[in-house]
């Protein structure tokens, strides 16, 4: 393999690959970035088993070959070469790296052991959704996913392919995201989860193209294509839970606040309710909403958020973890925040009255008392 590439455009690929190499230490060749030279372009590729990645980029190709070397090593080598064409050699099992004045040589192993990865992606065989559409909505349910490993389902999003349509949906079993997208060329009768972390990584791809997204059934794989990189990731197994059951079909009262008041109201009771178990506590009044949070051992908290409320008696009073009422807000983009609820004991219905493609529920906190 001989080869002359750009240093900017190697370290870009590079810290794209590098995120997805594997410290595992019962499989080194997992910690290795393979480089695949072709005849007009070079792919990079890492996999931990569970994602994998390939990065083409450019390059003047002189002798085709493939090497696999180690991610830090590579990684922080060429990140500190200057800004110059770099000249890549492959020898057995050596890599050559050669600029101006400088010269280095990176043992390598045989990327023959070198797992197998999508490099490429058949847009014939794919759905394709504007990357700002995906990405947005990912936005607005991703942070719902569990961290909780013993339901691996649950760390995952669940994605629901109808006709025209994608539903998102993501639940801890402490509340539950879904957001629905319009999607030409949808078909429906599919369901699949996915891993959180391959979709966060969805957004840090730069690219100004459609995402493209192709299953293989078969090898229970989501295949997706953003431009000139490939994101491969194993599907979630198991059973999802019924998430429609839990959506009340109706509430008894229905609260209009200011986005912005609602959210410094409860930063500023969270002060008090880190040290309470993560609890405060909203009181429905004639038109407004309490806000409180109390510690006992470094005091109390209440803001009074002028609001619109609809139906139901006042004096309501449901509890809520500080963090999901936060992250909740900080995921719309409307200005105004409608809080639907019926019992003091069921899911309190969070939507942004701008976006009805949106809904966010959250399991309220038995207070003792």
């Amino acid at each position: 393999m001989k080869l002359t590439v750009l240093q900017e455009s190697l370290q870009k690929a590079l810290n794209t690959a590098s995120r997805f190499a594997s410290t595992r230490a019962q499989l080194p060749i997992l910690g290795n970035i393979l480089f695949a030279a072709h005849k007009t372009n070079v792919h990079l590729c890492s996999t931990n088993l569970e994602i994998s990645v390939a990065v083409q980029i450019g390059a003047k190709v002189e002798k085709e070959g493939k090497i696999s070397v180690p991610a830090r090593v590579i990684s922080e080598l060429v990140a500190n070469l200057p800004k110059d064409t770099l000249t890549i050699e492959v020898e057995k099992e050596q890599m050559k790296i050669n600029s101006k004045g400088f010269s280095s040589t990176v043992l390598g192993m045989d990327p023959s052991d070198f797992p197998k990865i999508p490099s490429s992606i058949d847009k014939d065989k794919s759905l394709g959704v504007p990357k700002s559409q995906l990405v947005d909505a990912l936005s607005q349910v991703i942070f719902a996913a569990s961290v909780d490993e013993t339901r691996p389902v649950l760390t995952g999003v669940l994605f629901i392919l109808e006709s025209g349509s994608l539903t998102l949906v993501a639940t801890d079993g402490f509340r539950l995201s879904q957001k629905k997208i319009d999607i030409k060329g949808a078909k429906g009768g599919v369901k699949i989860v996915l891993p959180k972390l391959v979709l966060s990584e969805l957004g840090r791809v730069e690219t100004d193209t459609d995402i493209y997204l192709e299953l293989n059934q078969k090898e229970k794989q989501a295949i997706f294509g953003l431009g000139d990189t490939v994101l491969t990731s194993r599907l979630l197994e198991g059973e999802y839970p019924d998430f429609e059951k839990i959506i009340p079909k109706k509430s008894e009262i229905q609260v209009f606040l200011d986005k912005d008041e609602l959210l410094r109201a409860v930063k500023l009771a969270s002060v008090f309710a880190r040290e309470a178990a993560n609890i405060v506590k909203l009181k429905i009044l004639k038109d407004s909403v309490k806000v409180s949070a109390e510690s006992g051992s470094s005091g109390s908290q209440e803001t009074n958020v002028d609001a619109k409320i609809e139906g139901g008696a006042r004096d309501f009073e449901i509890a809520f973890n500080y963090r999901f009422l936060e992250e909740f807000l900080n995921s719309i983009k409307g200005e105004e925040v409608k809080m639907e609820f019926s019992q003091v004991d069921k899911p309190g219905v969070f939507t942004d009255p701008t976006d009805s493609s949106y809904l966010h529920l959250i399991m309220p906190v038995k207070v003792q008392g």
